[in-house]
């Protein structure tokens, strides 16, 4: 079976009963370009999910259209059991969204716009939003506009947590902060997320961050969902495996499940997916050669699987 095979029998196919979020046939394009081709997902409440995707994939796309902010072409999102198509100020209530870049409002204040933000939301958690502004040192006095965008990108990540959502989307959150303000921000997310119910979509290219959320992984690719699994069931799945021997590597041994293999001098590398590890140590038998197998950290798997 071949490994975009393997990946596309991990998508659901069944709508849960217990999701968040249901998309079906979702379809989206830019000037005649689908960007989103029958696009059918389900997430359950109360899971942390990493969306990775190579850069023009799609991801931001379809994080505008699950919260409304990108109208569709044609499909249905459902939220909450509920169409995104149809006005809800309540289930919207329950939404937390940071974007990519945050640009609103430059010329107010902080503390206006957090005001303002909070009348929209019964469940504004006040004290928790002044801890953040005072943590992440952003001035409440200041007006946006001249804010860093690191600052900007702190004040988006408030605004969204603050409603205590039960839906997080993430596009990016991380991408303008430095490795102290990131850690900070992992830990709040955490912390805010991980009673039950609290579902969180994250789309980032900072894998480091997903390993320490033990998200699981759903994998958009040629405008689908490809795959979606735990990190764990894909550390199982696809390995290195490293065959060594004195007289080299001058043919590259055939093997069910290969994905790539790399030689350098006395090494092969080898990318399996789904291989046994007794297929594995027969081909280092009959080789003649000493096998050692790792696992690959999930930057490796991503660049892999994309």
């Amino acid at each position: 079976m071949s490994m975009e095979a393997s990946a596309s029998a991990l998508v659901r196919s069944n709508q849960e009963p217990s999701a968040s979020v249901n998309i079906r046939g979702l379809n989206k394009s830019f000037d005649k370009h689908p960007v989103l081709r029958d696009l059918d997902w389900s997430i359950p409440s109360g899971r942390v999910v990493g969306l990775l995707g190579r850069n023009g994939a799609g991801k931001t796309t379809l994080l505008r259209c699950m919260v409304g902010l990108s109208p569709i072409d044609d499909g249905h999102v459902d939220i909450f059991g509920q169409s995104m198509a149809e006005p809800g100020g309540e289930r919207l209530q329950r939404i937390g969204f940071v974007p990519q870049n945050f640009e609103l409002f430059p010329w107010m204040k902080v503390r206006n716009f957090l005001d303002f933000t909070a009348a929209f939301y019964p469940h504004w958690d006040h004290a928790f939003a002044e801890r953040l502004l005072t943590d992440w040192e952003i001035n409440a006095r200041q007006k946006i506009g001249e804010l860093s965008q690191g600052q900007r990108q702190k004040l988006a990540i408030v605004r969204a947590l603050a409603p205590d959502p039960d839906l997080l989307l993430l596009d990016e959150p991380v991408a303008s902060l430095d490795p102290q303000a990131r850690r900070a921000f992992m830990a709040e997310l955490m912390q805010r997320v991980k009673r039950p119910g609290k579902t969180v979509v994250f789309s980032t290219h900072i894998t480091a961050d997903l390993e320490r959320a033990g998200a699981d992984i759903a994998l958009l690719k040629d405008g689908r969902i490809v795959l979606e699994s735990t990190q764990a069931m894909l550390h199982q799945r696809i390995r290195l495996a490293r065959l060594t021997r004195d007289a080299g590597w001058p043919t590259t041994p055939e093997l069910a499940g290969l994905v790539r293999a790399t030689t350098n001098g006395s090494e092969l590398r080898l990318i399996v997916d789904g291989t046994q590890d007794a297929d594995l140590q027969a081909l280092a038998d009959r080789e003649q050669a000493e096998l050692a197998i790792e696992p690959l950290p999930l930057e490796d798997l991503f660049v892999e699987l994309a």
